[in-house]
């Protein structure tokens, strides 16, 4: 298989230096891409994040949503499966300043809006032979707004889990396909849960 995996997160840029962003590692997506290729697969790894890709990975950077945007774009077609790990953020400035904003004594009001949505793009364009997972980080209501995420975006997989494994070495995820029961793997090194990930998209 031909797996296209995104990592890390996002950063829309307020001027050439400040930026908004999340605390996104890219640890997951990471994990994953080294699963795919040790289970025999090709990788592209498209990643906002600053770690250091796996050897045999097809690996391409980038900084903002829209960046990313366009290299999910151009490798989808090509690929078996989308992994969206990445954390793209969710809004970026209306207006960037070409030149660093002075700190002054006034309030600061940036306006925002928000980014394109990349997943639900995927899900409305993929193929029949396509597979699309989405992660759905929640801090309540997990299963159930992961689930409507799963049907409002047109996934085939959705990955649930809480802030708590942002940034951290192990994770326990909950796992949903379409027409199945909720999958609940134990709190593991993020390789470890990586590897399962893999084995269960193989056998869709």
């Amino acid at each position: 298989m031909h797996f296209l995996i995104t990592a890390g997160g996002t950063r829309e840029y307020i001027d050439p230096i400040r930026f908004i962003s999340n605390a996104s590692s890219g640890k997951m997506g990471y994990a994953l891409a080294l699963a795919a290729i040790k289970a025999g697969h090709k990788v592209t790894l498209i990643s906002a994040s600053d770690l250091q890709p796996s050897v045999g990975v097809d690996f391409v950077g980038v900084d903002s949503a829209a960046e990313m945007f366009a290299a999910v774009k151009k490798s989808f077609a090509k690929c078996d499966c989308l992994i969206m790990a990445a954390a793209v953020t969710d809004y970026t400035p209306v207006k960037k300043s070409k030149i660093k904003i002075k700190k002054s004594n006034k309030n600061l009001i940036i306006k925002l809006k928000p980014t394109a949505d990349i997943l639900k793009w995927a899900g409305k364009n993929k193929k029949k032979n396509q597979i699309v997972v989405g992660f759905a980080l929640e801090d309540k209501n997990l299963r159930k707004n992961a689930e409507k995420k799963l049907i409002d975006k047109n996934l085939d997989m959705i990955i649930a889990n809480t802030p708590a494994a942002i940034g951290a070495e192990d994770t326990a995820v909950q796992i949903k396909q379409k027409n199945s029961n909720w999958i609940q793997l134990p709190k593991a090194d993020k390789s470890v849960t990586a590897k399962k990930v893999i084995r269960l998209i193989e056998d869709f």
